[in-house]
């Protein structure tokens, strides 16, 4: 045998074969997928299949970083929006220039410049009526005639008594000039016979006797005056018993008829009221004691009526009174205003609501009233800072608000709030003018144009 040939080594024994595995059931599935050659590998070195990503612990932690970040972030937004929720807003106006308009309104009823009251001073029954209401009437116009039967039979009676009167003053002097002739005789026989005769008793009698005579005569001549005064006074009944109208005017009212008794008393009774002219009417209007001050002869003043809602009528102040009067605890003054009525169309008695022009100014620094009424409330909320468990607190309290009434005066105020750069409120001394009732005048101080003043403060949450 050749010494190069050389034979092959015997393969190696190989492994028994192993037992055949059973069939699988019908139910499994009719492919499989085709095996890797990782997978394979694997298979031949023995070694675990890989996991699937969602159980891997990387995944997993990175989940959990993403999610804590997520919370950080939303814990964040929450902290800021409760800050900002809990400190306060504040609500500004600017402070502007422009014009004010001081004005008083009042109340009151429209009426005559002049009204007259025409009675009777006579008793008796009407007889005539010659005018009713609205009616037009001149001075010396007879209104009402009264029954003058009693009255001509009472001048009869002052006649008579006149006539007895003049009667007895005739006699009268009659017996002044009896006396005075038996006197003289007396005395020109006591001359003649040198004062023998007559005796003086009897010159002394002369004497008396024409000092009564003279005196009858003087009362005599006071009953003939007397007598003469009664007849005129009957005569001026008489001549009453026509009621004439005093002086040019309107009748208003009126409150006799025909057959209608007048009873005279110590107050005369009013027949009718008359007005003397309605194209010039004037205004009662009663100011409040707490605007009277502004309110000066002059004004101008325009006012409204129910008839005419949407009309304004012009007025002018004459007359503010010194008089009060005080209804359910309100203190007011009478105050007159005149009132022009060309056309007729206002009517005496007529409720108006006027509106008197006190003061005018025009180009001044005006502000809010509710700007001078304004103080702020505690700033800085510590609730913010307390976190979660402060909020859940019962009783955690708001910063507190400013609280007055819309017609509080502003005439006590010496400063307001501005708003700041930095958010924060600071105060400004100021001079207050006038005020309107919605804005104020700022006569002097440190505000100017511009400036945001703040008129209210509330917290976020509102």
């Amino acid at each position: 045998m050749n010494d190069t040939t050389r034979l092959a080594p015997p393969p190696p024994a190989l492994p028994a074969a192993a037992p055949k595995p059973p069939a699988a059931p019908a139910t499994a599935p009719a492919a499989t997928p085709a095996a890797t050659p990782s997978s394979g590998l694997s298979a031949l070195l023995d070694e675990p299949a890989a996991r699937p990503w969602y159980r891997r612990p990387l995944w997993w932690s990175v989940a959990a970083l993403l999610l804590l970040l997520v919370l950080a972030g939303l814990a964040w937004w929450w902290w800021s929006s409760r800050a900002a929720h809990a400190a306060p807003v504040y609500t500004t106006q600017p402070a502007t220039r422009g014009n004010l308009t001081l004005k008083v309104t009042a109340n009151g009823t429209l009426q005559p410049t002049r009204s007259t009251g025409i009675g009777s001073e006579l008793s008796g029954t009407v007889l005539k009526v010659n005018v009713d209401v609205n009616d037009r009437i001149r001075r010396g116009q007879v209104l009402v005639v009264l029954d003058t039967a009693k009255l001509r039979d009472q001048v009869q009676r002052a006649l008579a008594g006149l006539a007895a009167a003049q009667g007895r003053m005739a006699q009268t002097a009659a017996t002044v000039q009896e006396a005075q002739a038996a006197l003289a005789r007396l005395e020109e026989v006591a001359r003649l016979s040198g004062g023998q005769v007559p005796s003086r008793a009897e010159l002394d009698g002369g004497r008396a006797t024409l000092a009564r005579a003279l005196a009858d005569r003087a009362s005599a001549g006071a009953n003939v005056a007397d007598a003469q005064a009664a007849l005129s006074t009957e005569r001026i009944n008489l001549g009453k018993a026509s009621i004439t109208a005093p002086a040019d005017g309107t009748v208003l009212t009126r409150t006799v008829e025909p057959g209608n008794a007048v009873a005279a008393s110590l107050q005369a009774v009013t027949l009718f009221t008359v007005a003397d002219d309605l194209r010039q009417l004037r205004l009662w209007v009663y100011v409040d004691e707490a605007d009277v001050s502004a309110v000066r002869v002059g004004q101008q003043a325009s006012f409204t009526v129910s008839a005419y809602p949407g009309r304004p009528f012009p007025a002018q102040v004459t007359r503010v009174g010194f008089g009060s009067t005080i209804t359910d605890n309100v203190v007011t003054y009478l105050t007159y205003l005149d009132v022009a009525n060309a056309d007729l169309s206002l009517r005496p008695g007529m409720t108006a609501t006027a509106t008197i022009t006190a003061t005018q100014r025009q180009d001044v620094l005006l502000v809010p009233n509710a700007a001078l009424r304004f103080v702020p409330g505690s700033a800085a909320p510590a609730a913010a800072a307390k976190g979660i468990a402060s909020s859940l607190m019962i009783g955690s309290q708001r910063p507190p608000r400013r609280q007055s009434g819309a017609g509080a005066s502003t005439a006590a105020a010496r400063q307001v709030w501005v708003l700041a750069d930095d958010g924060k409120p600071a105060a400004v001394a100021v001079t207050p003018g006038i005020s309107d009732g919605r804005m104020t005048e700022i006569t002097g101080g440190e505000l100017q144009a511009g400036m945001r003043v703040i008129t209210d403060q509330k917290s976020a949450a509102q």
